[in-house]
């Protein structure tokens, strides 16, 4: 099993807009440090607290990466096709490595408003815009009358090896959209053990009915690796006692190098072939401490 990252970009409780940034990069080089497997940032629009935005941070963060597989998440809905593909085609440019591009439909009334988006067609501008990106990157020459109207859009620009594309999807036909078109899947950080367990079953199952491998099985947690059990039992209890986003505690990871271990263990057994933590905690020092002994984890795990 591999052991990715994907950075905290909210900070609702900075007060100097360059600290949450700052955090960032620090984070990223610590994960380089741990060897983590992937790096990842997320997509996030008319945020009400500080949220930092995929594609510039993530061009800042490459410099503290090296060569493992990078990629930012992009909420496909609330974005122009062509503007996509030209972010991924100079993102790929900075990566020493492969760019994973990570896709999902966006949620939120509110959101979608603001953005100019009609939340209910969400599903069908999603394969749209899809479709379009990818037709970019391979050099086509594109024009739609669709939801996007594009005319004889083309990128210069384009990565110099093939972009893998990983879907975010929890709803059965969500998931079932991600057996179709993608070559992974990124279940949901709210899941329980039991229902990542049903929800593999089914990726797979929707991919066996395609006729395909599985391919990249993703499983996101939000971890935290202590110094001791009780340290991290702590730490678990305060971010549960403040609702932590309104997950369930089962659905949390924290423990000892060794306990963690075993819960992702667990996990492997079950199918998932990677899993991309983010911390509990938003204390730097914590959360640089558990990413330095996260690298035991995926020691152990390899």
């Amino acid at each position: 099993m591999k052991v990715g990252i994907s950075l905290t970009s909210n900070y609702p409780d900075v007060k100097d807009p360059r600290q949450g940034a700052r955090w960032m990069i620090e984070r990223a080089a610590a994960a380089r440090r741990a060897l983590l497997d992937s790096l990842f940032v997320g997509d996030q629009h008319v945020s009400p607290t500080p949220y930092y935005q995929n594609t510039p941070m993530l061009g800042r963060l490459l410099a503290e990466w090296g060569e493992a597989p990078a990629g930012c998440l992009f909420l496909l809905p609330l974005w122009h096709p062509v503007i996509v593909a030209e972010q991924i085609g100079t993102l790929a440019a900075i990566a020493k490595g492969p760019f994973t591009m990570q896709c999902g439909l966006g949620w939120g009334h509110a959101r979608f408003t603001a953005m100019g988006a009609n939340i209910r067609t969400r599903p069908s501008a999603f394969e749209e815009a899809l479709d379009i990106v990818r037709r970019l990157l391979a050099g086509e020459t594109v024009s739609s009358s669709g939801r996007f109207r594009i005319a004889e859009a083309r990128l210069a620009l384009r990565p110099a090896e093939p972009v893998e594309v990983w879907i975010g999807a929890s709803a059965p036909p969500a998931i079932d959209r991600a057996a179709r078109l993608a070559e992974g899947w990124i279940a949901s950080p709210d899941l329980t053990p039991d229902e990542a367990r049903v929800q593999a079953d089914m990726y797979r199952e929707r991919c066996a009915a395609c006729g395909k491998g599985a391919g990249t099985v993703v499983l996101r947690r939000d971890i935290y690796v202590g110094e001791s059990p009780s340290e991290a039992r702590t730490v678990l209890q305060h971010a549960v006692n403040r609702g932590y986003r309104g997950m369930p505690a089962e659905a949390l990871i924290a423990g000892s190098v060794e306990e963690v271990t075993e819960q992702f263990h667990a996990f492997a057994q079950i199918g998932y072939t990677e899993i991309l933590v983010r911390h509990l905690t938003n204390d730097q020092p914590k959360v640089l401490a558990s990413l330095e002994r996260l690298a035991s984890v995926r020691a152990a795990l390899a």
